[in-house]
């Protein structure tokens, strides 16, 4: 993740609306947090050390420590703003969550206790990084977990030619007019939707990878039983075990 990227979390404007932004463009980010959870082969009731990496407004944590009430999240994210959000979602349960203000390039300063994780997970973040960058990201995951441990992503990917590309973007950008309805500015048009998410995306410096790419970055980290779990259009529920 990039300072810019960073920067653009950390404006109160873009941070007030995130959530409502997010019901906007990503309407299965519900469903993919959801799935992430099930996948995971450990009982509620164990007492589970996770790490959520860019913990953003909170929304992956409270799922996770609701269904996991007897476990515990470090919450790493690069913007103070997004962090104060978290903390005020979370309300009791923020008890339960350490924050870390940083950048995920810094993962292990961040998180320096190598093989105590349980779970690592991540929603909507990673997709920020250059490939390199998240090659070793990764591969510090891999390094955080205990033997038999998960990471479990939900984040974006991109097509693989540039027509379906387009194509995916065509229907991204007349689903988010529908939702809007009319009572959003940014969302009246094609034209006004495509410029707003194009801008959105360069000012983010999204660097999505391909389901091949982001796949085979799972499985060269260490990780095994490594899968797609979830998929539609440009959006990804993905893991593996260490």
């Amino acid at each position: 993740m990039s300072e810019r990227s960073i920067a653009a979390y950390d404006v109160s404007q873009r941070v007030k609306t995130y959530d409502a932004d997010m019901e906007l463009m990503h309407p299965n980010r519900s469903k993919m947090v959801q799935v992430a959870i099930e996948v995971l082969p450990f009982p509620k009731t164990v007492a589970l050390q996770a790490i959520d990496l860019g913990i953003g407004t909170g929304y992956f944590t409270e799922q996770f420590l609701n269904h996991f009430p007897n476990s515990r999240v470090l919450g790493i994210d690069g913007a103070q703003a997004m962090v104060e959000l978290a903390k005020a979602r979370l309300r009791s349960l923020a008890s339960r969550v350490e924050f870390v203000i940083g950048d995920f390039r810094n993962l292990k300063q961040l998180a320096p206790n190598a093989g105590t994780a349980d779970v690592v997970f991540s929603a909507y973040a990673l997709h920020h990084l250059a490939r390199f960058d998240k090659e070793n990201v990764l591969r510090t995951v891999v390094e955080l977990l205990v033997p038999g441990g998960w990471f479990i992503n939900a984040d974006l990917i991109v097509a693989d030619s540039v027509e379906l590309e387009s194509r995916l973007q065509e229907l991204r950008v007349a689903g988010i007019i529908k939702r809007a309805g009319g009572a959003d500015h940014r969302f009246t048009d094609s034209a006004s939707t495509g410029r707003f998410l194009a801008n959105l995306e360069k000012n983010e410096r999204d660097q999505p990878l391909t389901l091949a790419d982001d796949l085979a970055l799972l499985r060269s980290s260490g990780l095994k039983n490594v899968s797609a779990f979830w998929l539609e259009y440009r959006e990804l529920v993905s893991g593996g075990k260490k």
